[in-house]
């Protein structure tokens, strides 16, 4: 459907606080509530709402999932119920859609992710969805900002809906480089609308009942601007493991530093990170843990670890900072550590939270495609050597810590419910 230019309310300015009226908040205590998570194929967007599942679940409430099945069970606790709510047909195009996103620079990132990925997903999704809600009963929607099937199908239901805004890169104001792409994204959030039997037009990426932002105001700054349901959570950061990694290597450094690189793929971008960390490195009194398959540093010099998982949260408490393009999960749970980060974006997004990073003081931004070796070893001996970015960082994770992370989020979706 060619939609009418429509104007879809803004976060940034627009005034108003458009959408449906509130539900009430029950107030009999102990009640067990039905949570239906709506989620894309992005692994990064699933991570922070598993742990507020997990804590609904821990409470008595039932949580499902409506998604792609073949994706999320891997990334879900054995047995989770999960609703198949994306088209197959058009998992390969979405799948390509997606990849091509990810490797993409500069300003035709938004757009291009809302174009060929978001609504095409969300209009894969919509039948699904809508037949996980008429069989799951739930009490509230909970939907990545991506999955915009799902506030419309809550919207058609009368159903409370919350916003899982899975990195802060949307919750600020897009630069002036991306204001048009902005402007077209709020186009098409209308017209998916529109297309659906909604003419009550609303920014479908934030709810008017609920957005959990997993972040907080020492890290993406000021948030007295922001609505009241706009929850600042901190990270939702899953339980550690001590998974499979050779921990008697950690101690064979003689004191040395150690720092966790964390590429975020094993694209182009991720495999040049690697290699050039890999290089940074061998010229500092310092050794690093790789998270790349072996292919991407062979022959590694002496002080260098490339493994393909590691059991990230558990290896954090031994690192001393954290180099990274700038995914929100990864920034998030190293500065939930106390670690300053050397941060690499590539996408605009990934820029987005380098610049929060950068702002908070709590590390150094080394522009994508231009780091090379000697870049990043500038960089890690910053962080490695000054008190500031340290500091920031430990003023970051007490700012996390009191937030809540999960135990706030599923406090403030009980409300909703």
């Amino acid at each position: 459907m060619s939609a009418r230019r429509v104007r879809v309310p803004s976060l940034f300015g627009d005034g108003g606080d458009p959408g449906t009226e509130r539900r009430p908040v029950p107030e009999e205590a102990g009640q067990r509530r039905r949570f239906l998570f709506a989620v894309p194929p992005l692994a990064g967007h699933v991570a922070p709402t598993v742990g507020v599942a997990s804590e609904l679940v821990r409470r008595g409430h039932k949580v499902a999932w409506a998604g792609r099945r073949a994706f999320l069970e891997p990334l879900l606790r054995r047995g989770s119920q999960i609703f198949q709510a994306e088209d197959e047909a058009s998992a390969a195009r979405l799948d390509r859609a997606r990849d091509e996103w990810l490797g993409m620079r500069g300003p035709d990132g938004p757009r291009f992710l809302w174009e060929e990925f978001a609504i095409p997903l969300g209009h894969a999704m919509m039948p699904g969805l809508e037949a996980a809600v008429k069989r799951f009963r739930p009490d509230v929607v909970v939907s990545d900002q991506l999955v915009v099937a799902a506030p419309v199908a809550a919207r058609l239901r009368g159903l409370p809906w919350a916003t899982s805004a899975a990195t802060s890169a949307g919750l600020v104001r897009p630069p002036r480089d991306l204001a048009g792409a902005e402007e077209r994204v709020r186009e098409l959030i209308g017209g998916f609308q529109l297309a659906h039997g909604i003419d009550d037009l609303i920014d479908l990426r934030f709810s008017d009942h609920l957005v959990l932002a997993f972040t907080t105001g020492a890290l993406i700054g000021d948030t007295a601007f922001f609505p009241d349901h706009f929850a600042f959570a901190g990270p939702a950061l899953r339980r550690p493991s001590t998974g499979d990694f050779p921990w008697r290597w950690l101690d064979e450094g003689n004191g040395r530093p150690v720092v966790l690189v964390s590429p975020g793929g094993d694209g182009p971008e991720g495999v040049r990170l690697a290699w050039d960390a890999a290089e940074a490195v061998a010229d500092m009194d310092v050794r690093a843990v790789i998270v790349a398959p072996p292919e991407a540093v062979p022959g590694p010099p002496p002080g260098v670890l490339v493994r393909e998982r590691v059991p990230r949260l558990t290896l954090l408490k031994r690192m001393a900072a954290v180099v990274c393009q700038g995914g929100h999960n990864t920034v998030c749970e190293a500065l939930a550590n106390g670690l300053p980060l050397v941060v690499v974006p590539v996408r605009a997004d990934q820029e987005a939270v380098a610049r929060q990073v950068a702002g908070a003081g709590a590390g150094i931004i080394v522009p994508g495609g231009r780091a090379g070796a000697a870049g990043l070893r500038s960089a890690l001996g910053a962080v490695l050597d000054g008190d500031a970015p340290r500091e920031a960082a430990a003023r970051v994770a007490e700012s996390f810590a009191a937030a809540g992370g999960a135990v706030h989020a599923a406090d403030r979706l009980e409300k909703l419910a």
